[in-house]
């Protein structure tokens, strides 16, 4: 049968609810990246124990719809670093820099906002865990990957709900990408987003 992929689901919790493994649902529908499924798309699982017949196409997934459809930063399945999303990494530090530093002021949503305005023009309101509904969904997409692989590419938001702060109790966190696998920015240059602790809600969106 097919199944239609929803937002929030993941390929290794597929793979446990329909019994198989992670490996067998990606060969069985051409995925690269087991990380990156795409809501609305098409998952073909069942047979995988069956020997496929030497004639037998193979399976193509459908066409992504929804949030996670292609864009301009997102072809075949990969996102790739577009020149806004690069000035958008380039502006997250400059203010960053500006605000913080290296330490943070409580200001995160702030920091996020003045940046996507200085490098795409875009005004964006709200504390750290309203960003995600106030991004503009015509020029935002939000995307299903890793924080670790996410924080290996220019340019992308983070957004989390909660965070272990007393401030990010309330109003949770978001910041910006840097690409160098470890650091975002917001009001403050983070060094090591990847293992900043008692963070939950995490949503990561791509500009397009």
């Amino acid at each position: 049968m097919n199944y239609t992929i929803r937002r929030g689901d993941t390929l290794s919790a597929l793979a446990n609810r329909f019994h198989t493994t992670v490996g067998a649902l990606a060969k069985a529908n051409g995925i690269k990246n087991v990380n990156l499924i795409y809501t609305g798309a098409k998952l073909h699982v069942d047979g995988f124990d069956r020997p496929k017949s030497p004639s037998a196409p193979a399976h193509k997934p459908s066409k992504p719809s929804g949030p996670d459809a292609p864009s301009g930063s997102i072809v075949g399945g990969k996102i790739h670093a577009t020149a806004a999303m690069k000035r958008l990494a380039e502006a997250g530090k400059q203010v960053a820099l500006s605000m913080g530093g290296y330490r943070g002021q409580g200001w995160c949503a702030t920091g996020v906002s003045r940046a996507v305005s200085r490098a795409l023009g875009l005004s964006v309101h709200g504390n750290g865990n309203q960003i995600d509904n106030n991004l503009p969904k015509s020029k935002f997409k939000q995307v299903h990957i890793s924080l670790a692989e996410a924080l290996k590419i220019p340019g992308l938001i983070l957004t989390w709900e909660r965070t272990s702060s007393t401030l990010g109790a309330k109003y949770g966190h978001t910041a910006i990408t840097t690409g160098d696998g470890r650091s975002s920015t917001s009001d403050f240059i983070e060094r090591d987003t990847l293992h900043a602790g008692g963070r939950s809600g995490l949503k990561i969106f791509v500009p397009i």
